[in-house]
């Protein structure tokens, strides 16, 4: 039998971060909190919760959070079909569903996505941002509901979704091209003008010039986690580097920044991958993500999902 007091107070925990926040949610004390948390840790003689600040899920844990997470989804719907089952003296929770995306589509096209669906659903989100190479890894642990992936073999026991393709170009001020490429863009030069590179996960910079040079070269690079950065950095002259179209075509139209080599752009495929359990539940939300991501990326002509819900 699950004990579903202690189960949602660890996912309060996980949610809000600390023991005392989560007292004041649920509305019991930190101490009932923490004796609901340790007794179903005892009793499953695994740790839930890393105790910090912020208070995080261990992996078992965040299967814990997910189910909470599709019972909170259950419950809801049930209530809105039999209200009377509602306590009024018990606090309303709402569900937070947990989404991740990777940062470029979260800086152009996605927030549009999720502000359509917050405005018409009682839902709260929770945006996890990873490199779209890993945010799969995210639904495969258990740690979020749905994500944005470039993976696009679908991830068991979820839906999978063609999205478009999000295209980059390699680019730069025309004046850092001319300091640092006066013979031109060759895989020399490459070797000695900095890029720039959002993290250690990020291949963007690295899968263009192997695309463009037909093998892997070595460069300096400047570190910098931001798209917006990244665009700001590249208006400087501090580097060259990976940018979505969304965010470079009038600077690109205007001058402000050229490409390295013309005509190679790098497109990344994207995909929509959610949990099947809340598939049908959320449907309005896979529709808002398939709709916004059709006006704002590129076609990918070689898939033909359809939204089959």
């Amino acid at each position: 039998m699950l004990d579903y007091p202690a189960l949602r107070a660890v996912a309060t925990v996980v949610q809000t971060g600390s023991f005392e926040r989560a007292a004041t949610v649920l509305n019991v004390t930190p101490s009932a909190v923490s004796q609901r948390v340790k007794q179903l840790e005892e009793r499953l003689g695994v740790v839930l919760i890393v105790r910090g600040t912020p208070c995080t899920a261990t992996e078992k844990g965040e299967w814990l959070c997910r189910h909470m997470e599709n019972v909170s989804m259950l419950e809801a719907e049930l209530f809105g079909h039999l209200p009377a089952l509602v306590d009024p003296d018990e606090p309303r929770q709402r569900v937070t569903l947990q989404i991740a995306t990777n940062a470029d589509s979260l800086g152009t096209w996605f927030v549009e996505a999720m502000s359509n669906f917050a405005r018409s659903s009682s839902y709260l989100l929770n945006i996890a941002v990873d490199d779209q190479d890993h945010t799969a890894e995210w639904l495969q642990r258990g740690r979020v509901i749905a994500a944005v992936t470039s993976l696009e073999k679908p991830i068991r026991g979820c839906r999978r979704f063609a999205l478009g393709v999000l295209r980059y170009h390699a680019t730069a001020t025309p004046d850092f091209v001319a300091r640092n490429f006066p013979q031109g863009v060759t895989a020399e030069a490459i070797r000695n003008a900095p890029a720039l590179t959002f993290s250690q996960k990020d291949r963007l910079q690295s899968t263009w010039v192997r695309q463009t040079f037909g093998r892997d070269l070595d460069y300096p690079t400047h570190w910098l986690p931001s798209p917006q950065s990244f665009v700001e950095a590249s208006l400087s002259g501090m580097g060259w580097g990976m940018n979505p179209t969304q965010l470079t075509r009038e600077h690109l139209a205007s001058g402000r920044l050229v490409e390295l080599v013309p005509d190679t752009p790098l497109d990344v495929p994207l995909f929509w991958q959610i949990n099947r359990f809340a598939a049908d539940r959320l449907a309005e939300l896979t529709r808002e993500v398939i709709n916004v991501a059709g006006r704002n990326l590129e076609k990918d002509r070689s898939k033909t999902d359809t939204l089959g819900l």
